[in-house]
């Protein structure tokens, strides 16, 4: 997929929850209280801060991250967005995402944001059953969830939500009916993720201890295989690791990130890629809230690293987000937007072996992973990038 220079998407993270879920390794806080106008007040000031980096550009995506972005008002979100129209150009087939969840308080205000601009929801499901949204320290319930489905179903020309499998003590078996279930319910789009235990979080704490035990392996790389097929044969088939789609409904936000096309981040934490003065840059805001909101006051913008991207920086980056998409990393987009051909950047020898292994693939336009090697993909990409 060619990436236009001119393009240009948007990530705004609002970084609060209700609670912090015990398996989330995100920039999320809980807060009891949150000044919220001096947060969209400093989001705007990134907003105008970009604007001037960035130059005039054509917006094809704009997502609402977090956190949980629903939390915020939906004139919160009207602001940020009139502020981006007024900065720049909407391109006549954006998408704007909202990611949300199920609760009643958040699915009260899905006429709101629609009427703000949101045209894509995404929901976090997560679960369909009231004891695993328990486990997983959700706040909502199933009926809160099957009503937030179809109240967006009515409000959103696009709808996506999520799904954790291979949770604790989750059967081959239940995993089907429950993913079965789930496509009968789908209109577009899923995001179905394997539960990874991560440093930092209250599951990592509790597994270190023996009380949280996962599926096996072998049965999460069956339970991969079956995902595959199965919204395959539904008509969703993947388009990424994590994520499927009817044909034209992928997200175009994402695809952003893993074609290597530029966009900003603003809020706590949030980070960016964009063309300055000839270079492309790597841009981190403040993690934390307060340190953000605070340079944000002071400065107009949060940003907390800024770093010059060498070509090897760039080269590496595109390999690794491109091969999580199914059709792989384009050879002549690479060649493009890196001015060398991918062979310079991969370690040809263990490329080789991974062909002969076929867990790697290549033609004239694309190098990609092949079913097997799919999920294999994060522990092939370290020794497949040449030093």
């Amino acid at each position: 997929m060619p990436v236009s220079p001119e393009n240009l998407a948007i990530y705004i993270h609002w970084p609060f929850c209700l609670s912090k879920c015990p398996y989330c390794d995100f920039n999320s806080h809980v807060r009891e209280q949150i000044d919220e106008a001096a947060f969209a007040g400093a989001l705007v000031a990134e907003l105008d801060h970009y604007r001037i980096l960035s130059g005039s550009r054509t917006i094809t995506s704009v997502f609402f991250g977090g956190g949980t972005p629903s939390l915020m008002a939906a004139s919160t979100v009207d602001r940020l967005l009139r502020r981006i129209a007024q900065n720049w150009t909407f391109d006549k087939d954006v998408e704007i995402t909202l990611e949300a969840n199920p609760t009643s308080v958040e699915a009260g205000k899905f006429k709101d944001f629609a009427a703000a601009g949101i045209n894509r929801l995404s929901l976090g499901i997560q679960a369909l059953n009231d004891p695993d949204l328990k486990a997983l320290g959700r706040e909502h319930d199933l009926p809160e969830a099957l009503a937030a489905i179809d109240l967006s179903r009515k409000y959103f020309t696009r709808t996506s939500f999520d799904l954790i499998y291979a949770r604790m003590g989750q059967s081959l078996t239940a995993w089907e009916v429950e993913l079965r279930q789930a496509l009968a319910m789908a209109a577009d789009h899923l995001s179905l993720y394997q539960l990874t235990i991560e440093r930092g979080t209250a599951f990592y704490q509790a597994h270190e201890k023996g009380r949280i035990i996962l599926p096996t392996e072998d049965v999460s790389a069956d339970m991969y295989d079956l995902t595959r097929e199965i919204c395959a044969a539904h008509g969703l088939p993947a388009y990424e690791v994590s994520n499927h789609a009817a044909r034209g409904q992928e997200s175009r936000h994402n695809l952003t990130y893993w074609t290597y096309g530029e966009y900003i981040g603003i809020g706590p934490g949030a980070h960016g890629r964009l063309s300055m003065d000839g270079s492309l840059h790597a841009l981190t805001q403040h993690r934390s809230p307060e340190k953000w909101l605070t340079k944000a006051a002071s400065a107009g913008h949060g940003t907390d690293q800024n770093h010059r991207l060498t070509r090897a920086d760039m080269a590496e980056e595109m390999i690794m987000m491109s091969l999580r998409l199914t059709e792989g990393l384009s050879l002549a987009g690479f060649e493009k937007r890196i001015g060398e051909g991918v062979d310079l950047f991969i370690d040809q020898g263990y490329l080789q072996r991974l062909f002969e292994l076929g867990y790697m693939e290549r033609d004239d336009h694309h190098l990609r992973a092949t079913k097997s090697g799919m999920p294999l993909l994060n522990s092939l990409l370290g020794r497949l990038l040449a030093s």
